[in-house]
């Protein structure tokens, strides 16, 4: 083993001082980055994190098939109006079908349907004199509740007082489009019945073979 004294002319300290005047050389620290990289970390998570997927594809609109045109009339086959006859208004930026009874005819109010769910006729309605560019998808969105019932009375209350509450507005806009459709209907001879009847199937009748 070297002693203290001898490890310091053995690494020539001595000589770097002489060069120096006497006095050993200090360098100024290295100035630190502003934004150091982060190291990464040294352990991981056991179950893979889950990121939610970027869905960049924006669906289209369905195709409208070509027996489906404005003014014609279809036959609903599903929902709380299956069976009821139906005028076709204009297909919706959703892909949705707009339709209307009229509502005065068989009960059938201003909704959207899924094409998939109708059957088309050969029956059409002159709608020339009806004016639907206000309707939209949004306009049958539903108002989220701005408050949130917490007691059990308090939520029987409440759904006494929203059931099934149409705005006015939404009532004239019916009465609107109900009032044109109607002068186009009531022109054309059993149109009226027609629409006021529901379709059924009787035994030994075959769908494929209708004519609607």
């Amino acid at each position: 083993m070297y002693s203290r004294s001898q490890m310091y002319h053995k690494r020539g300290i001595w000589a770097i001082k002489a060069k120096n005047g006497g006095v050993f050389p200090r360098h100024d620290p290295k100035p630190k980055p502003d934004s150091p990289a982060q190291k990464p970390p040294k352990f991981y998570p056991a179950d893979d994190a889950r990121k939610p997927l970027l869905n960049k594809h924006k669906p289209k609109p369905a195709k409208l098939r070509a027996s489906v045109t404005p003014g014609t009339v279809l036959i609903l086959l599903a929902g709380r109006f299956k069976g009821k006859r139906v005028v076709f208004l204009k297909q919706l930026p959703s892909g949705l079908l707009l339709v209307t009874g009229p509502f005065k005819i068989n009960g059938v109010p201003l909704r959207r349907v899924n094409q998939s769910y109708v059957i088309g006729t050969s029956t059409k309605v002159d709608i020339s004199g009806v004016n639907v560019d206000r309707f939209d998808d949004k306009y049958f969105s539903k108002d989220a509740k701005k408050k949130k019932t917490k007691g059990e009375g308090d939520f029987f209350e409440a759904e006494k007082e929203e059931k099934n509450v149409l705005p006015q507005e939404k009532k004239d806009d019916q009465k609107t489009v109900d009032t044109a459709l109607l002068k186009a209907i009531e022109s054309v001879p059993d149109l009226k019945s027609y629409l006021g009847a529901r379709f059924s199937l009787k035994a030994g009748m075959k769908p494929h073979e209708l004519v609607l």
